[in-house]
């Protein structure tokens, strides 16, 4: 019986991610629990259109992780890292990056967190060595030592690849500068400090002056030994962009070290998500099979919605993002459909809207908008694990005219009713409650099956 229960565990998980992820997006809006569709079949995918890539259903280990004892981590003892410096954050990502949603909430929750989270445990050592970036040896041995801390506190354990980090991300990598004294000689520090000593996530990602003053900086530094970023900007090679990228994560990293690490955990997160809401980080499958029943005129109604609802239906697999993101994808997902001749509104005419674009598993109405500025993940042993998911969604999804060049949100020339909002937000439940109801239908439904 439990090897049964033990090999049902993977299906378990399934459950779990269904009853998470189904909310109930009535025209009203009303917070409620969080139900399990009943339709459980309906989340098994369909074939895939020409072209389109597999659905990412990853079968975690044990989804109880979180709610059992840590475990105590395998450090290497050789990481001149202060962990304590960073304690709570450490939390915070490890929860962020919990094994089950890691890989849907990698983009905008998880892979940003981690980030922060190492920016800024090197920022904080800074001020006891004197240097913004750690050497190839320590570099190996600190990620790695994260890495089990984290693991150790229910996090994913193939974060590196979920978030493309490296030793060497760790290190100064390309950029001339790494020591604080070198730093002060060749960075106005006093206004780069005012400029992003408190940022406002919204009006930073359109006015960006954190964020030049940064770029001033890592260009400043980047400069070492050289002229080359005395060149036009629009003619520097990319060996010279990737120096100043290096360079901006050694600006940052000083940055902080010069505010507490919650407030600089804020700054950083703000940052990232200007970049996080520029893209859309989908997958778009060949529209080969949509423009077939919707190119030019639309005689078939019916069958050009079922073939776009089918197409969407592929995206909804992927992963989270967020309500701006969500507008980025849209735009492009129209683009790409126009492209292939299909020029009528098919958005308006098959009744997409932007959670349409989100990750969903079950029935049309299941899905989840995150909020465009930054969030966590939250873990207490009464309601377990939670995120916040936008209701705002029904927004339909704007079909762009031909004067349209993008719909960011700092410059639309679109006019949508109203932009999901951060503030009209409902948590995704993951308790002890519901994961011990399941388990108990879970062994019924074995137990009959004998």
């Amino acid at each position: 019986m439990l090897f049964s229960l033990f090999c049902a565990m993977p299906f378990l998980f399934l459950f779990l991610l269904l009853l998470c992820t189904l909310e109930s997006h009535s025209s009203n809006h009303l917070q409620g629990p969080v139900r399990l569709d009943s339709h459980v079949g309906t989340m098994f995918p369909k074939p895939s259109p020409l072209g389109s890539p597999q659905p990412f259903l990853p079968l975690a280990p044990s989804p109880l992780a979180p709610f059992t004892n840590t475990t105590i981590p395998k450090l290497s003892g050789l990481c001149t890292l202060n962990f304590t410096t960073a304690e709570s954050l450490i939390s915070v990502a490890a929860i962020d990056c919990w094994e089950v949603f890691a890989p849907f909430l990698a983009n905008v929750i998880c892979c940003p967190q981690l980030e922060a989270t190492l920016t800024i445990l090197i920022g904080q050592s800074s001020k006891h060595t004197n240097v913004l970036a750690l050497n190839g040896t320590d570099a190996k041995h600190c990620l790695a030592d994260v890495e089990q801390i984290l693991m150790g506190q229910g996090a994913t354990n193939n974060l590196k690849q979920i978030c493309s980090i490296h030793s060497s991300n760790l290190t100064e990598a390309s950029c001339p500068v790494k020591n604080v004294n070198d730093f002060y000689d060749m960075v106005d520090t006093t206004k780069l400090l005012t400029a992003c000593e408190k940022i406002d996530p919204v009006k930073e990602c359109c006015y960006q002056i954190c964020q030049n003053a940064i770029l001033e900086a890592a260009k400043a530094i980047a400069s070492k030994g050289s002229d080359i970023l005395e060149i036009d900007a629009a003619h520097v090679q990319p060996e010279h962009s990737s120096r100043v990228n290096d360079c901006r994560n050694v600006v940052l990293r000083w940055l902080a070290s010069k505010l507490e690490p919650s407030h600089a955990k804020k700054v950083l997160r703000g940052l990232s998500n200007c970049n996080v809401n520029k893209v859309c980080p989908l997958v778009f499958p060949d529209t080969k099979q949509v423009a077939k029943g919707c190119v030019d005129e639309i005689r078939n109604k019916t069958a050009c919605c079922n073939a776009m609802e089918s197409y969407v239906s592929h995206l909804q697999k992927q992963s989270f993002i967020t309500n701006l993101q969500a507008l980025d994808c849209a735009e492009t997902l129209a683009m790409k459909m126009k492209r292939s001749n299909i020029t009528a509104d098919v958005y308006g005419l098959c009744h997409i809207s932007l959670k349409d674009f989100s990750l969903q598993v079950g029935n049309q109405e299941a899905g989840c908008l995150l909020p465009s500025l930054p969030s966590d993940a939250t873990f207490d042993s009464v309601s377990g694990i939670s995120f916040l998911c936008d209701l705002n969604d029904n927004i339909p999804a704007p079909w762009p005219s031909t004067s349209q060049l993008t719909s960011s949100s700092c410059n639309k020339s679109i006019n949508i009713p109203a932009l999901p909002a951060a503030a009209s937000s409902q948590s995704c439940l993951y308790s002890h409650d519901i994961l011990f109801s399941v388990l108990v239908a879970l062994l019924f439904l074995l137990m009959t099956t004998m």
